[in-house]
């Protein structure tokens, strides 16, 4: 038998190398399920679009009650989510649905619960004569002018003659919006360093992929880029205890296939977003899982498998962006 005799090099080698070559498999595979986010170029946070797009988003004066912004539903300490089942709108009414995080959020082809906004301009368009409660998009617009923000519309939109007007007040949040991203662990162990993350969430990325939630759950994001019933199984009622039925797309489309179905949430910061699904029925992410684990998969997941997944939807936490506050006194 041939032996052989190893310096002490090689071995430094072979224990350098060899940890990045075993989770160069999960990684790569990793990146063609999912794929990384990085942070906003820091060009992007110093436009007037987006300074004007983040005073309209933290200011409560624009708004029926005087009281409301945008910021009302999506509060930074939920990382951009609510952690109120339903969030409370100008007219003092709860939203039909759950509040989901606004970080991360821009690159899906569609948004809300229902799929039906396409863009982020066109949902905070509707949100004046929605969640700030004005009975017209004028009305909004009017409240702008008494709040003087015609010069920052000039700065942000120099090309237009009359720049102040509901269009641009949705271009300018979504380009806010569009500066929230929250990179994560995970994206730097995508990126190749294998210490961002630690072994029970390499395992549970393991567990997470081969237990099937990737199939929906994928992309950058981990979501938002498809619809899905909820409850494939069984209807979804019987196990989030929900208070009422929601027909999910059916409202919008009317057609029968659509009954129940949702858009696929993103699972970015997921584990800050509580409460979960579009009702916010269920509190705990354990539950969640275990949830989806029956509702979508037909399985009922052990502790053990429930805990791994739970590590791993942990290392998708990024850090609140730090321009995610109100601006200064204008």
């Amino acid at each position: 038998m041939t032996k052989f005799k190893l310096s002490a090099a090689a071995l430094l080698c072979g224990a350098v190398l060899f940890p990045a070559f075993g989770d160069e498999p999960l990684r790569q595979e990793a990146l063609r399920l999912f794929g990384r986010i990085d942070p906003p170029a820091a060009t992007s946070l110093t436009t007037a679009e987006v300074a004007l797009g983040r005073a309209l988003f933290w200011d409560t004066r624009l708004s029926l009650d005087g009281k409301t912004a945008c910021a009302s539903c999506h509060a930074a300490a939920d990382w951009g989510a609510d952690r109120r089942p339903a969030s409370i709108d100008a007219k003092g009414l709860p939203t039909s649905r759950h509040s989901p995080t606004v970080f991360n959020t821009m690159g899906q082809p569609t948004l809300r619960w229902l799929g039906d906004r396409k863009t982020g301009a066109d949902q905070a368009e509707g949100s004046l004569t929605g969640s700030m409660g004005f009975a017209t998009k004028q009305a909004g617009v009017e409240k702008m002018v008494l709040l003087q923000y015609e010069a920052a519309f000039k700065a942000a939109y120099p090309s237009e003659p009359e720049p102040m007007n509901a269009k641009n007040y949705g271009r300018a949040l979504q380009a806010y919006q569009a500066t929230l991203a929250t990179p994560a662990p995970f994206d730097r162990f995508l990126g190749g360093d294998d210490r961002a993350i630690d072994a029970r969430q390499k395992a549970g990325l393991r567990t997470f992929i081969d237990t099937g939630c990737s199939a929906c759950h994928n992309g950058a994001l981990l979501g938002g880029t498809q619809y899905m019933k909820f409850g494939l199984v069984k209807e979804y009622w019987s196990a989030t205890k929900s208070k009422k039925v929601d027909d999910g797309r059916f409202a919008v489309t009317k057609k029968e296939e659509d009954r129940y179905v949702f858009r696929v949430p993103t699972l970015r910061n997921v584990a800050k977003t509580a409460p979960y699904f579009h009702d916010g029925s269920v509190e705990s992410l354990d539950g969640a899982v275990r949830i989806m684990g029956g509702l979508q998969l037909g399985r009922e997941l052990d502790d053990a498998t429930v805990a791994s997944i739970i590590a791993f939807l942990e290392s998708l936490t990024g850090d609140v962006p730090t321009h995610y506050a109100a601006p200064e006194a204008r």
